[in-house]
């Protein structure tokens, strides 16, 4: 019959050595399953809690009585073991009682075990090891239920680690040891590991909680230990392969830690300068990062759970890349390495924790372009994981999946819908229903609809929901959060269509601004520069600098609706941008002269970006210094106010403009017959060719190869007259199909502009010869040409 623990722990009390009762306890705890746990920590609670707390007393004060005795460090072992299994094996178990049971009375005395370890002379002392295996418990236990970290008892003991370990002498003294290429196994001693793997790990742990209390600053931190790691990780990652197991746990609770530090709430990598002085720097330590996660050896090895070595240091390198391409105008770099995506293909395909997939599938959608990513299969994959996830912890009691809070889930998700391909997927599931029911409790969901509202099928599903529109419209006027408001505007303003046909009706109105500048906010303080240089020359020119208030996508449309010509500021963040999107998008619906210009080094765009621009040519103020990228802007809004007047476009010099992938074709170049039939129904292909590459539309003249004068004219009104998302489908398919080519929304805007201007001349060609014919008919003539004769 099996022993009661109940009865066992009495005897323990009053035989606290008695080998069989030791041994019968072992046995209890090593037999307990993941299915039996449940049931056996329910009954047996107050046992378990009395026989948990005598541990941590022996830990603190009598660690001498027990640590040479055999029966009692198996009996330790088992405990720790069976601890492990209830923090990561069973979600039943209430977050409460695993706190009660894992967590000590008071903390003097987490001190008492601190101070044991500090004063201790033997760098093997058997209780420093003991120890780091109950303090590791701990800190797995705050990773699976962050709300535990803010324990009054976890705060101490993080606070004292900071203050007595991590900013300790010793703690620089090891970690620089590390960075030694020639690493003896002598090194890694009990201490050693304690404050290279433990300390960092509980640190580290605690930091992702959160805490908005800390005694200790980022500062201080990475003065002291900040350039000891950056040169442990530059001379360690270029042999992965040769690591021994302690190295491998202690680089993997660094990169944790500090990982965590430098995303503390609130830093959100604003400190990263602190660490990386250069630019350089930091695509080194990406580098190194990448080094470490195209280990393959590491993948048989990653659990389901953060419970291992191998499973933390993917995961720590992998969302440090994350937040990284997150926070910094980063990307170019990421994208020069070629290799990148298919490691993190394999990392997302091969290994079992879900948040190392999450984030592999999150750094492609970051790094690769809409038309790489339409290439691949993995942004249906990524959107399904996170999806499922999503909708799991919604309908979860406890709004979590595996214990991660369902925001974390909708942050990526909100990332992830301003991808075309993904947005389309995204209709085809007719999924939005999912967050139209959550968009009352969690704001950021309006701005995850405000993405996937750019797709028209995903535009009908959401006007057919009635209550969700009433609910918009009421929340767009009356919402108390001014941010809330603008993000409901703009989903209010992709479902309206009334302002596609107030574009049409104003496209030629009188102006009051020349130009308006479009850019993301991040770039302000370039685009401030760039106004002042526009102003000195003499444009109005129109920007908003300070966020407007109130409906800013009627002040948006106002704006663009009064000026003559549209800046472009091109950049990642302005791809990412909804509300660039929005203004970029009625820009073209009002007929405005687009001139894109790049301001972020390295970045092509992509997406829907570069749909947009097509092979329209713009000038890269990264590629020169401002005052000559300034003289190529000023030519080339010079350019497009002669177009407007019908002159000839200036051609810019060898190196004015860059062009998207063709290259620039300057009229002067073209040889245009000096005579042109002024009947456009008379025009030959190849008149066709002259008029199209002499107003500068290189990519119409290719997809219109075979066309003549009669063939412009029927396809401009098959433009007017259809819906005019089904013809830009029709065009860009067979852009794809005939010239391999994205059609280009503003030479196709160009193109239909001056098709207008030709047929009003071919009408005024006709009401001419019609008035003629009239006159010539008229009995007065018929008169005089009698009487002449």
């Amino acid at each position: 019959m099996e022993a009661n623990l109940e009865q066992l722990v009495t005897e323990l009390k009053t035989s606290p050595f008695s080998t069989d009762v030791l041994q019968q306890i072992t046995s209890l705890l090593q037999s307990r399953t993941n299915e039996t746990l449940p049931k056996f920590v329910s009954d047996e609670y107050q046992s378990l809690f009395i026989l948990e707390h005598n541990t941590w007393e022996l830990l603190g004060e009598n660690s001498h009585t027990w640590l040479n005795k055999p029966f009692y460090i198996k009996f330790f072992q088992a405990l720790v073991s069976f601890n492990k299994c209830m923090i990561f094996g069973s979600d039943t178990i209430q977050d409460d009682i695993k706190s009660s049971l894992l967590l000590p009375n008071t903390t003097d005395q987490i001190d008492s075990i601190f101070d044991r370890i500090k004063q201790s002379k033997h760098d093997n002392d058997p209780f420093i090891s003991f120890a780091s295996l109950w303090f590791d418990n701990l800190s797995f236990f705050v990773h699976e239920f962050p709300r535990a970290g803010h324990s009054p008892t976890l705060v101490h003991m993080n606070h004292y680690i900071t203050g007595h370990f991590i900013l300790s002498d010793t703690f620089k003294c090891y970690i620089t040891q590390l960075s030694n290429l020639q690493l003896s196994p002598s090194i890694f001693t009990s201490k050693q590991l304690f404050y290279m793997k433990t300390c960092p790990l509980a640190l580290g742990v605690y930091f992702y909680t959160n805490p908005k209390i800390f005694d200790y600053t980022l500062d201080e931190i990475l003065e002291h230990i900040g350039n000891e790691y950056l040169k442990l990780i530059q001379n360690q990652t270029h042999s992965v392969e040769f690591w021994s197991k302690e190295l491998l746990g202690c680089i993997s609770c660094l990169i944790s830690c500090m990982r965590s530090l430098l995303w503390w709430d609130g830093e959100n990598g604003t400190k990263l300068k602190l660490l990386f002085s250069t630019e350089k720097a930091l695509c080194a330590y990406i580098q190194d990062m990448i080094r470490i996660v195209d280990y393959k050896d590491y993948y048989a090895h990653v659990m389901t759970h953060w419970i291992n070595d191998e499973t933390i240091i993917l995961d720590s390198a992998l969302l440090f890349l994350m937040n990284i391409v997150q926070s910094q105008n980063i990307n170019w770099f990421f994208r020069s390495m070629t290799q990148l995506p298919d490691i993190l293909l394999q990392v997302a395909e091969t290994c079992a924790y879900y948040r190392i997939c999450l984030c592999a599938y999150g750094l492609l959608s970051e790094i690769l372009t809409d038309d790489h990513l339409k290439a691949l299969t993995f942004p249906d994959d990524i959107r399904i994981l996170v999806l499922k996830m999503i909708e799991q912890a919604w309908h979860s009691p406890t709004k979590k999946y595996k214990q991660i809070p369902i925001i974390y889930f909708l942050r990526g998700f909100a990332n992830i819908s301003k991808n075309d391909y993904v947005q389309k997927k995204m209709a085809e599931s007719r999924k939005i229903s999912l967050f139209v029911e959550m968009c009352d409790e969690y704001p950021i969901v309006y701005e995850i609809i405000w993405a996937l509202s750019f797709n028209q099928d995903i535009q009908k599903q959401l006007l057919s929901n009635s209550p969700f529109m009433i609910k918009i419209k009421q929340a767009s006027q009356q919402h108390d959060d001014e941010q809330m408001r603008k993000t409901i505007h703009g989903i209010v303003w992709n479902l309206e269509s009334h302002h596609q046909d107030h574009a049409k009706s104003i496209a030629t109105t009188e102006n009051t601004f020349d130009i308006m500048i479009s850019y993301s906010h991040k770039e302000k303080v370039l685009c401030k520069k760039i106004y002042d240089e526009l102003i000195k020359a003499g444009y109005r020119v129109w920007i908003d600098f300070d966020q407007m208030h109130g409906n800013v996508m009627d002040a948006m449309a106002q704006a663009i609706e009064q000026s003559n010509t549209v800046i472009m500021c091109m950049s990642e963040q302005y791809r990412k941008s909804n509300y660039c999107r929005a203004e970029a998008q009625y820009a073209f619906q009002c007929e405005r002269k687009i001139v894109p210009i790049l301001l972020q080094k390295q970045y092509k765009p992509d997406g829907w970006l570069s749909f947009m621009i097509g092979q329209l040519l713009y000038v890269d103020f990264n590629k020169y210094e401002f005052s000559r990228a300034m003289e190529m802007l000023y030519k080339e809004l010079k350019a497009e106010f002669m177009a407007e007047t019908r002159a000839a476009p200036v051609p810019p010099k060898e190196d004015t403009l860059v062009a998207h992938s063709t290259t620039y074709i300057s009229p002067a170049e073209i040889s245009i017959p000096s005579i042109v039939s002024e009947n456009i129904l008379d025009w030959t292909q190849s008149q066709v060719q002259d008029w199209l590459l002499g107003h500068n539309l290189p990519q119409m003249s290719r997809l219109f190869a075979d066309c003549d004068g009669r063939s412009l004219v029927y396809l401009s009104k098959y433009i007017k007259n259809c819906e005019f998302q089904e013809v830009l489908k029709v065009l860009e398919a067979d852009s794809l199909r005939r010239i391999d080519e994205s059609i280009s929304l503003i030479e196709l805007s160009r193109f239909h502009s001056l098709m207008d201007e030709q047929k009003k001349r071919l009408q005024s060609t006709h009401d001419i010869t019609d008035k003629k014919l009239s006159r010539d008919s008229s009995p007065f003539n018929i008169h005089r040409e009698h009487s002449s004769t």
